[in-house]
């Protein structure tokens, strides 16, 4: 497809060889309803013009197309942004014996996996995500795979490996009887004091990532005692981030506990992951400091409900869900109240991928606007990406990425459950008639 010209550039003759070029032939689509993710109005019959992969601009009423252009007929449907979910883990997903998979799934077995699991995104509608940590550095893999069209799925901003401490949340030796593996260092994410911090960012950047993800406190899936307590020294958090920014990447922070999330948030970290022991000080200093929150209450219901399966999780592991799962969405809901910035965010591999757009319900439960919780997995969550001069709303010159459902999410938000077309940078991935 050719791109139109600015007119008033071209001289008498220019215009002439233009008028023998044949037309441009452009993508069309028909909105019965748009909500654009720039504004709470919601604009109705409207033509959403594509020339290759970008918008070109949106116009009044269904422009009637001309002979070499393809409509896409969205008349009765809401038409959307493509949504980003800023907290997946594409490389893995719980189910039962999920435990033992790092003993018996190959590098080979996780790649395809992650292949089917970033399809399975892609047709619930998420057109983009952060992957925060994963195994082999196959989020990388999965991402190029992705760009170059070799596999469907999302565009991918990935963290690779999560950064720990010595026994922290996502040191991967957890649960080893000792001798079986050489002690992690900085290559695997391990870090113990500022020099190694700088190295294991470096690390990551050697090996593509996009962002970085460190775990300033416990967790709850991982094979140790605390799900909450401190576990970077404000040096190790400073000369992380100060490392990141060198490299021109942001940085995300999964935390439960207070004294975690000060630490980081004090440090100048771009976001806290679900955050399910902030309090009105640690909003109040997310505001100062312009930290965005992520909240997670998917998983932290999917974790609580899976602690009541007899064996699923191993003891100590179930003991954390009980405690820190069903806490989330109320911690969230006391968030938006007290104004601090939300980006969308799930943390999908918890619990089954494709099943995100949960997420939105329960943010409505919790209080927000369900115009709130749409920008929320849009605009704001291409702010925090850093993105959004081409992504997160539908406007001239961004990718053309774009879904839909039949009714009125800001009537039902549960709709959004029901995705029923799905564009990214202009290729239709899905179309339900």
């Amino acid at each position: 497809m050719k791109k139109r010209l600015p007119i008033t550039v071209l001289s008498a003759c220019c215009l002439a060889v233009l008028a023998a070029l044949p037309a441009s032939a452009d993508t069309l689509v028909h909105a019965g309803r748009l909500i654009d993710g720039s504004s709470n109005r919601v604009q109705e019959n409207v033509t959403i013009r594509i020339i290759d992969n970008k918008i070109y601009g949106i116009e009044r009423g269904f422009t009637s197309p001309t002979a070499d252009d393809t409509v896409i007929d969205l008349s009765a449907k809401t038409v959307m942004p493509g949504f980003i979910d800023m907290h997946t883990h594409l490389t893995s997903q719980s189910e039962p014996g999920s435990y033992l998979h790092r003993f018996t799934h190959n590098p080979a077995d996780v790649a395809f996996r992650s292949a089917h699991f970033a399809q399975l995104t892609l047709q619930a509608g998420f057109t983009t995500v952060r992957d925060l940590g994963d195994s082999f550095t196959t989020s990388v893999a999965l991402r190029n795979a992705i760009n170059n069209g070799i596999v469907d799925g999302p565009r991918i901003y990935t963290a690779a490996k999560s950064l720990a401490t010595t026994g922290g949340h996502a040191d991967p030796s957890n649960g080893y009887r000792q001798g079986l593996v050489e002690t992690p260092g900085p290559m695997e994410g391990v870090i113990n004091g500022t020099d190694q911090a700088r190295q294991a960012v470096r690390a990551r950047y050697q090996e593509g990532a996009n962002l970085i993800k460190l775990t300033a406190t416990g967790g709850v899936l991982s094979l140790a005692a605390s799900g909450d307590n401190p576990q970077f020294m404000d040096d190790e958090l400073e000369a992380i981030v100060a490392t990141a920014r060198d490299y021109g990447m942001k940085v995300a922070v999964h935390a439960h506990g207070k004294d975690g999330m000060v630490r980081a948030i004090r440090a100048g970290v771009d976001s806290i992951e679900h955050g399910t022991y902030m309090d009105d000080e640690v909003f109040e200093l997310m505001k100062y400091h312009g930290t965005y929150y992520v909240p997670t209450i998917t998983a932290g219901k999917s974790v609580a409900e899976r602690a009541e399966i007899p064996g699923y999780f191993p003891p100590q592991v179930e003991a954390k869900a009980r405690t820190i799962g069903p806490l989330i969405q109320d911690t969230f809901g006391r968030a938006y109240q007290a104004g601090v910035k939300i980006a969308f965010g799930t943390d999908a591999g918890v619990f089954d991928h494709g099943e995100n757009a949960r997420e939105f319900v329960y943010m409505v439960e919790a209080g927000m606007t369900p115009m709130d919780a749409i920008a929320s997995a849009t605009r704001h969550a291409a702010i925090l990406l850093g993105a959004d001069d081409q992504i997160g709303t539908v406007s001239a010159g961004k990718y053309a990425d774009l879904v839909a459902v039949s009714g009125d999410p800001l009537e039902d938000i549960s709709i959004l459950r029901q995705i029923s077309f799905v564009m990214k940078a202009g290729t239709v991935y899905r179309h339900d008639q």
